[in-house]
This record gives structure tokens, C-alpha cells and sequence, in this order.
């Protein structure tokens, strides 16, 4: 053994008692057959990693969080009982005082009405209570840590609301929506908008510019979530959002059903506020703020369109440049007599 072989005992010396060491004659290959791979952590119940994950998906009880207790004036709990929503952990938190109210107005599927212990009521929460004594929804009145804990610490101005996980529409069923109105139709496509916020502001912009609808790229994109709801002041209740799994295909079955495809990009050939196809069935696509339209995109676009801003600001947000978009083209839309939907 090298640096210590002269130590008694390190070497095994031939003809000792013991003998040359032998094979198991496989004994430790059987042993070990049938056991399969290790599992992962998340599957062991007494891994740290495995608590966790029950943590998670541990949803919210019918009784409520712990403290919790019915609100005062909530029908009994047998009474119109709240839709369930499908698996164990797909729920959706959406608080904040409009977009409660625009949701139950909208009357999107409710399981629990949290208010807050104490709240401080105005018109709008004296609504919400209206109506949710009125359909029977579960009502729970939690301590505000708790809401703050069951909101993950947003701004939930003291109501929230949980919703199973929100149903995107089809790409078609956007211009069903226009056909249905009687009007073009006006639809804001999403190329690599990853901020859920962005998205609840072009929803915003959407919805009081009579857009039919949204369209996102099903990855690599924002979805609805609850930062969307929150940002869009409860406009995701009334404008639907539908999911591409290939967005320049569906923008070229956009071309092919008859409308235009215009991107929204620095340096186009026109500005949006001199837009040729403003009263013709219309698509606007928005890009990131970083990278603004993807190459295939950007060649699927009828024509680019961009907004004059000063030198020294590089770029728009998405939310800013759609809201700008929608506006310039329900004024010229207006100044023509069409209609839009509103």
C-alpha cells in the first residue's frame, strides 16, 4: 500500500488464514434485483421535499383555513353549493376589490368568497356580499395574515375569490365572438409576452376598446393568472383568451378567414394612427418589450405598424403599445360608423 505499506496488517501476506478474497458467486446482484430505481424525494413521505410538495397541494378545506369562520349573513353551507373544481391543487386565487366584483358580475365559476375580518365596506364590497349570499357560495371571513397568505401576500384590498383554473377559448371561437356582434373582427395577438401583468393590461385595453378577444402562444408565454386577473380590474371575465399552439399558423388561418395582420414594432412602414386596415377584420400582434416580433411573425404580418415616441425612450411595453393600438383603431372605426363591441 502505498505511503504505508510497511505498517503490520496493511498488506495481506499469501498463505494467511484468510485467504485469497472471492466473488459473492452473485448473491449481491440478487440482492439488490426487484427493489427498482430510488425513489424520487418528492415521493418519500418523510423527506422534507415530500411535506413540501403536500404542503402545496393541499388546498383549502370546505371548513376554510384555520380560523376561519362563516361571514356574517351567508346562507348555510347546504344551500347552492359551489361548483367543484377538478384535481387537488388547480385553483386560482384572484383578489382585489374590481376584480372580485367583475368576476362574480361575469359569474365565472366560485368555490369560497374570503373577506377580511373587519373590512372597511364600500359600494363594492357590499355587492360582493349581495351576491354571494344570494347564489349561496361558500362565504368565509379569514383574518387578514390569512387572506395575505392565501393571496401570496398581493394586494387583495380585503375579498378574494377562488376559481378553478380558467378555460382558454379557441382560436375560432374569437371570430364566432365577431361574427355573433355583427361587427369586423378586432383581435390582439401575444408573440413572446412572458409578464402576466402585460397580459392583464392589454386584457384591460382590450375589453374598453371592444376587442373580440386575445390570443397567446400555449408556451413560452403569460397565462391567465391570478397577477392577470388582478391587472385587468376583472376585464379577464369578459374578454376571452385563446391559446395557439402555433402562433404563426394561426395568424395565417386568421389571413385566410379574411383578416389583416398587422405587427406593432419600431421602424414599421406606417404608424398605427394611419392604419389602412382599421375598419377591416384586424389582427394586432405585439411583440416583447425586448425582442419585440419573432422572425416567422414579423414575416406572417400583413404590414408593421409602429407608434412615434421620443428619441429618448427606446420602446413601449407591451400593456402601453396595445392600449395605444386598440384606441387609434376604435377612432377611426368610430369616425367610419363602424361598430365595435363593447
Amino acid at each position: 500500500m502505498a505511503g504505508n505499506s510497511q505498517r503490520r496488517g496493511a498488506v495481506r501476506k499469501p498463505g494467511s488464514k484468510k485467504g485469497a478474497k472471492v466473488g459473492s458467486g452473485g448473491w449481491g446482484k440478487q440482492a439488490l434485483e426487484g427493489r427498482g430505481p430510488t425513489p424520487k424525494a418528492e415521493e418519500r413521505p418523510y423527506h422534507p421535499a415530500a411535506k413540501r410538495k403536500a404542503e402545496s397541494d393541499r388546498k383549502p378545506s370546505a371548513e376554510g383555513p384555520r380560523g376561519a369562520r362563516p361571514a356574517s349573513g351567508s346562507r348555510p353551507s347546504g344551500r347552492g353549493k359551489p361548483a367543484k373544481k377538478s384535481g387537488s391543487a388547480t385553483h386560482e386565487m384572484v383578489s382585489g376589490r374590481n376584480a372580485v366584483l367583475e368576476g362574480l358580475r361575469a359569474r365565472i365559476p366560485v368555490t369560497t368568497v374570503y373577506i377580511a375580518t373587519r373590512l372597511e365596506a364600500d359600494d363594492r364590497t357590499r355587492e360582493i356580499l349581495q351576491i354571494a349570499s344570494g347564489r349561496g357560495y361558500n362565504l368565509l371571513e379569514v383574518t387578514k395574515p390569512e387572506l395575505d397568505r392565501l393571496t401570496d401576500g398581493s394586494v387583495h384590498q380585503g375579498v378574494a375569490i377562488q376559481v378553478p383554473p380558467y378555460e382558454y377559448s379557441d382560436p375560432e371561437e374569437l371570430l364566432d365572438a365577431a361574427a355573433a356582434a355583427g361587427t369586423p373582427p378586432l383581435i390582439v395577438a401575444l408573440d413572446g409576452v412572458t409578464d402576466p401583468r402585460n397580459l392583464g393590461a392589454v386584457l384591460r385595453s382590450a375589453g374598453a376598446f371592444g376587442a373580440h378577444g386575445v390570443l397567446v402562444p400555449e408556451r413560452r408565454a403569460a397565462g391567465v393568472t391570478a397577477s392577470a386577473w388582478k391587472v385587468s380590474a376583472g376585464a379577464a371575465a369578459r374578454v376571452p383568451v385563446a391559446r395557439a399552439t402555433n402562433l404563426t399558423r394561426t395568424l395565417l388561418e386568421y389571413k385566410a378567414a379574411g383578416c389583416f395582420v398587422v405587427g406593432l414594432d419600431g421602424g414599421g412602414t406606417t404608424t398605427v394612427g394611419d392604419l389602412p386596415f382599421s375598419t377591416d377584420p384586424l389582427v394586432l400582434v405585439v411583440g416583447s418589450e425586448g425582442k419585440g416580433l419573432s422572425r416567422l411573425v414579423r414575416e406572417t404580418c400583413d404590414v408593421i405598424a409602429s407608434i412615434p415616441i421620443a428619441s429618448e425612450v427606446e420602446s413601449l411595453n407591451a400593456g402601453v403599445a396595445a392600449g395605444i393600438s386598440l384606441y387609434e383603431v376604435a377612432r377611426t372605426r368610430a369616425a367610419e360608423g363602424v361598430t365595435t363591441q363593447v
